[in-house]
Parts: C-alpha cells; sequence; structure tokens
C-alpha cells in the first residue's frame, strides 16, 4: 500500500513539477554541450507568403478592436493576406468585418463549428503559411513576422505563439490562477522547444506549413492541437515564439473557466484516443517522452491519482505508529482546507491571492475528471462554446 501511495505522489509531483524540473536540468545540460541557438534572422525577403486566419462566432463585442489591431500588424507588402470567417454568427459580427475591404470575409448562416469553419477557410489558402488566431484576442505587431521567420528551418512544420492573460491587480481566483498558469505553461513550451518540440500548439495563436496542413475530423474538440500534433508525427518541429503573442482577458468567474477547462479536458481524452501512435517511442523518442509527460499525464491518470493518495494516506495514518503517513495526511488536508478556504472567498469575492494557486489547482484537476466523463458519456460537441470573458 505504501509503494502505491509513493508512487501515485510521484507521478502527481513529476505531472505537475518534476517535468519542469528535469526539462529545465535537460536544457541547462544541451546548452552546456551545443551552446544556445542563435535568434532566427528577421530577413524580410526570405518571410513566406501568409494568410491569417480568424474564425469568429458572435463576437461583435471584440471585432472592431479585433480588425483595428489585424490592420496594425507588420508584414512586408504583397505577403500577406487576411481571412476572417464567421460561419453560424447572428449578431453583427459579419456587417463589421464587411466594412473593410482589406479582409475577405467568409459567412455563411449555419453554425456547423469552429474546426469546420477553419477547414472551409482553408480552402480558399494559397500562401506558404496560414497564421491561425482568435476573435477576442489582440497580436503583437510584430507577431507575424516573429513566427513566420522560423519556417527559413526546413524541419519546423508548425510555430505556437505565446498566450497572455491580462488581469489587473483586483483579480479574482480565475484571473489570478489563470495568469499563473499560463505563465507556467509558457516556461515549459519555452523548453519543450528548445529541447525539440512544442507539445501542441494552442488556438489563440499558432502558425502551420500550408503544404503540411492535415484536415482533422468534424468532431475533433482539440482541432489546433490536433492540427499541430499530426504536423510533429510526420517528424516536423513546433517551435515556440514567446515574441508572438496574443493577449486575451481572463474568463469572466470560475464558473466559465470551469467550462472551458473541461471542454479542453475531454478533447485531450479524445486526441490521446486520435494520436496512438506517438506512444511509440522508436521513431521520435524525445517527442514520446515530452508528449507523455506534457500532456498524457494531465489528462488521464494524474487526477485520478491525487484522489487515490489521500484515500491512502488516510488509511496509513490511522496505524499506530505511522507518524510520517499522519504528517503527510496533515499537510494534505491542510492544501485542501487552503483550496476550500479559496472558495469561499472567491464567493464572498474577496480577494486573497495566496489562496488562488490550491484553489486553482483543484478546479484544474476537477475539470479533468469532469472532462472524462463527459467525452465517455458522449456529451461533447465540437460546436462553438462561447466562453464569456472579463471586459
Amino acid at each position: 500500500m505504501k509503494i502505491l501511495l509513493f508512487v501515485s505522489l510521484f507521478i502527481v509531483f513529476y505531472t505537475f513539477a518534476g517535468y519542469g524540473i528535469f526539462l529545465y536540468i535537460l536544457i541547462k545540460i544541451k546548452r552546456a554541450v551545443k551552446g544556445r541557438k542563435p535568434e532566427v534572422a528577421e530577413d524580410a525577403d526570405l518571410l513566406p507568403s501568409c494568410t491569417l486566419i480568424v474564425a469568429a462566432y458572435n463576437e461583435e463585442y471584440f471585432m472592431e478592436q479585433k480588425i483595428q489591431n489585424t490592420l496594425q500588424l507588420n508584414y512586408p507588402a504583397g505577403k500577406l493576406k487576411l481571412l476572417f470567417v464567421t460561419d453560424g454568427s447572428s449578431d453583427k459580427t459579419p456587417e463589421i468585418i464587411a466594412r473593410y475591404p482589406q479582409i475577405q470575409l467568409l459567412h455563411k448562416p449555419e453554425r456547423a463549428g469552429k474546426i469546420a469553419a477553419v477547414h472551409r477557410a482553408m480552402e480558399y489558402v494559397d500562401t506558404d503559411a496560414v497564421v491561425f488566431t482568435d476573435a477576442n484576442t489582440f497580436l503583437n505587431k510584430d507577431a507575424l513576422i516573429k513566427i513566420c521567420r522560423q519556417y527559413s528551418d526546413a524541419t519546423v512544420g508548425a510555430v505556437a505563439g505565446e498566450k497572455r492573460v491580462h488581469f489587473d491587480e483586483n483579480a479574482d481566483a480565475s484571473a489570478a490562477g489563470e495568469g499563473f498558469y499560463w505563465k507556467y505553461e509558457s516556461a515549459l513550451k519555452k523548453w519543450d522547444s528548445e529541447l525539440y518540440s512544442v507539445v501542441g500548439a494552442a488556438g489563440e495563436l499558432f502558425s502551420v506549413r500550408r503544404s503540411l496542413y492535415q484536415p482533422v475530423e468534424a468532431d475533433t474538440v482539440l482541432d489546433d492541437f490536433m492540427i499541430s500534433m499530426l504536423i510533429a508525427a510526420k517528424g516536423y518541429r513546433i517551435i515556440y515564439e514567446p515574441d508572438a503573442y496574443a493577449t486575451e482577458t481572463a474568463s469572466e468567474n470560475v464558473s466559465e473557466e470551469l467550462k472551458r477547462k473541461i471542454r479542453i479536458a475531454a478533447g485531450g481524452i479524445q486526441s490521446i484516443l486520435r494520436l496512438k501512435k506517438l506512444f511509440n517511442p522508436f521513431p521520435y523518442p524525445v517527442l514520446s517522452f515530452q508528449y507523455v509527460s506534457h500532456r498524457v499525464l494531465r489528462w488521464t491518470i494524474t487526477p485520478f491519482l491525487l484522489t487515490l493518495s489521500l484515500i491512502l494516506t488516510v488509511v496509513l495514518a490511522i496505524k499506530p505508529g505511522e507518524t510520517a503517513m499522519q504528517l503527510l495526511l496533515l499537510a494534505q488536508v491542510l492544501f485542501y482546507l487552503l483550496a476550500l478556504l479559496g472558495l469561499i472567498m472567491e464567493k464572498r469575492q474577496l480577494r486573497i491571492k495566496v489562496l488562488f494557486i490550491p484553489y486553482y489547482f483543484c478546479v484544474m484537476n476537477y475539470a479533468v475528471l469532469a472532462g472524462i466523463i463527459r467525452y465517455f458519456g458522449k456529451k461533447q460537441s465540437a460546436v462553438w462554446e462561447k466562453v464569456q470573458r472579463k471586459q
């Protein structure tokens, strides 16, 4: 029983902290042996032709800002095309976009989901590179240049930008927790990329070579993750470009963030089942190691091991003379009490930042459990599920 407990705790620790520590050590060793890789030059003549695709569903509140942000992006003249697809939108989103002749608008009244809209948009793309971004995110001016310069390396098949979450000093647990999570994720992606490849891209900002784009099934939940990982499975690398970033506001509240996390978790299980070949380490051993360590453990057994660890600790702690187990139980109970206190403070709109991390940690792992149940219960749809964000 103790062996099972320690194995469970080790996997939990490795999933959320150990992998990051190990990755950092590997990077330090690689730099010591090979040195730092020089920064890729930004030669305008070498930049590929590029299409920026924005898939939007009922985003009239953000659309004018998004368009202005898009038109201010830097890229060599004649090499950039702008394509917005608004399938299913029933508000003024298509009307707002139609005012700008610089942007090609695709609109159908039928709502078939984001991935169907993206596939339809890709039929109009004839450039070397494609960049995808969300309608409610805003890019830095040189984002496209920073991303597309990476394609000077023939081994690069996709590029992931950085997601930044904006929140103010009075942010609630959803905002502060989400912001902390993405800062940690950004560090992991930077090290993953330096070691070999990022393990999937986020839809807020990512790019692929047009020639490598492979349509995914219509019911795909995490289309951005699947599109990029299918390219990685062909032997190409996904590079992380932190100098290209998409900024968005945090979720409206924890309930909205939880809804988003559950959807991601359900999509994670779907992706794992469809990317089974990545469990074979022989073709690309480093990618398989990164994939299991960074994604698979989080989306599968680790949340269950958290529960199992608590149960095993309780069983062992009630035995006489098990002081170590009793201290371990005390530590776990204190952590979950802090999370519970964070929930209470959130309900009362009291801002105590030290409680945000345990609370958000528990919310994340609950979302994985709920996502697994949702996926196998066949209740997850690929159709847009709009998450309310702070305005």
